[in-house]
């Protein structure tokens, strides 16, 4: 069998993949794209879209109970989890097209439903069906990585790629795993009527700045969520009660079990042997311009072993589409954000405090800015969090922290002015409307100069100007 020759082909329909396919056939290239499982990848059909849909519901649920703040009597809500569901996969339904396989083939390219795997360099097998291309970007993403826990295997249990098929409300869901998708699906599911249990063998959220997720900690603790930190996970197993988890703090028993202790890249089944493609446990080694050891192939997203996000892999996607069709010297080295959705949501980009310090030691300046000093934040009567500014002595930016409701809006001007490589005097300037949550961004700025209303020097200045003016 002769093979189908392309310019470029693309394993994985994920955001990163789509994306390339996209570009490049819009660019009128031949383009293959294959997809062995569901278009739109993890974050349409099992991330992002279904997890930020169910915790709308939640947050819908939450505001029923309370309302006495504002004078509306608080009522329990009463939760229909099969209409939560629905409005699940209604969210799924209405991104789907954008991602489907007709609209892709309508661009020009050929989809293929099928894994791919490296025959040689520059060829791939699908179906027994060798295709052979001048570029290959490999975008196959990632998986929910199953800890080696003893009883595991022996029960059932719940990954973020199951959960959402899960047909009844949880009476007692218990969660291992503390990091964004764990915390995430705990205050969602106790919103929704769950009782749940967070078992976390280090510090929950730990790639965070301890000052702000202890925010987001105080209030996952007051709404009823029980979280043991440091705490390691012995066994689990099945009995009469449901889940038993076997900690060092006892045992714990719930009705559900969701494993959420995070992610590893797909690799297994591509043949990258066969195409000297050189990777690790922690995903497909690749360069600056995310070029494998194999100089026809690229691999973006989860899959190229770097930060786990959709809006990274779409990056990537925009780097591979300007290095493989024009030739542009591209590196991947962008300021990248990421955010965790609970309610307060908590928005990180550049250095944390501790990170900073360990660079440049004493010579940064920590600013913040509070909300409750925020006319908006009080007027909502939502003031819990703060803007977390890390700068240089000298002004320059080095990264940013926002814990607080819409804290992902707010973290964007912040990550506009690192990748600009502005100073802090630059965040300043803008005049930003009143009232809105944006304006404690700007005071957080405005509180690098507080130093120079007390300076002699600065004192004397004026002095000297004010003489000289009639």
């Amino acid at each position: 069998m002769s093979n189908q020759r392309f310019d470029i082909a693309v394993i994985g329909a994920g955001s990163g993949g789509l994306t390339v396919a996209a570009a490049a056939a819009q660019f009128g290239q031949r383009v293959v794209l294959f997809e062995k499982s569901e278009m739109g990848g993890d974050c349409l059909n099992t991330g992002c879209v279904p997890s930020k849909a169910l915790l709308a519901a939640a947050k819908q649920a939450q505001a029923m109970r309370s309302g006495a703040q504002f004078g509306i009597a608080a009522v329990e809500p009463q939760v229909d989890f099969a209409a939560v569901r629905a409005h699940v996969k209604r969210a799924i339904a209405a991104i789907a097209p954008n991602d489907s396989q007709e609209r892709f083939e309508k661009l020009g390219v050929t989809v293929v439903r099928a894994a791919a795997a490296f025959r040689d360099a520059r060829t791939l097998v699908a179906d027994g069906v060798p295709y052979e291309a001048r570029r290959i970007v490999i975008s196959t993403g990632s998986r929910a990585a199953v800890p080696p826990i003893p009883g595991l295997s022996d029960i059932p249990y719940l990954t973020n790629e199951t959960i959402f098929e899960n047909e009844t409300l949880p009476e007692h869901l218990i969660i291992i795993g503390g990091g964004p998708i764990g915390l995430e699906m705990a205050q969602a599911h106790r919103r929704l009527g769950s009782r749940v249990t967070v078992i976390e063998g280090a510090e929950p959220l730990g790639k965070d700045d301890p000052e702000l997720t202890a925010v987001v900690l105080a209030k996952l603790k007051a709404e009823g969520i029980v979280i043991h930190a440091r705490t390691a996970v012995a066994s689990v197993s099945q009995d009469s009660g449901g889940i038993a988890v076997e900690t060092g703090a006892g045992v714990i028993t719930g009705s559900h079990l969701l494993v959420a202790t995070g992610r590893k890249p797909n690799i297994e089944g591509l043949g990258l042997e066969a195409a000297g493609i050189a990777f690790t446990p922690r995903g497909v080694t690749v360069n600056a311009g995310l070029r494998t050891s194999n100089p026809c192939v690229y691999a973006v997203g989860d899959v190229a072993g770097g930060l786990q996000f959709t809006h990274v892999a779409g990056y990537h996607a925009g780097l591979v589409i300007r290095n493989a069709l024009f030739g542009l010297p591209v590196k991947a080295n962008a300021i990248i954000p990421w955010v965790t959705y609970t309610d307060p949501e908590l928005a990180h980009a550049g250095l944390t405090e501790a990170q900073a310090r360990d660079t440049h030691g004493t010579g940064i300046k920590v600013l913040r800015w509070p909300f409750h000093e925020n006319d908006r934040a009080q007027a909502e009567g939502s003031t819990a969090g703060f803007v977390k500014v890390i700068t240089t002595s000298g002004g320059r930016i080095l990264g940013a922290s926002i814990v607080g409701p819409q804290a992902g809006e707010l973290i964007q001007p912040w990550v506009h002015a690192m990748s600009r490589k502005l100073k802090v005097g630059a965040m300043v300037s803008p005049v930003a409307p009143y009232p809105t949550r944006g304006e404690a961004s700007r005071r957080a700025a405005i509180t690098y100069f507080a130093d120079y209303a007390s300076n002699p020097v600065v004192r004397r200045v004026i002095r000297v100007i004010s003489a000289l003016r009639p």
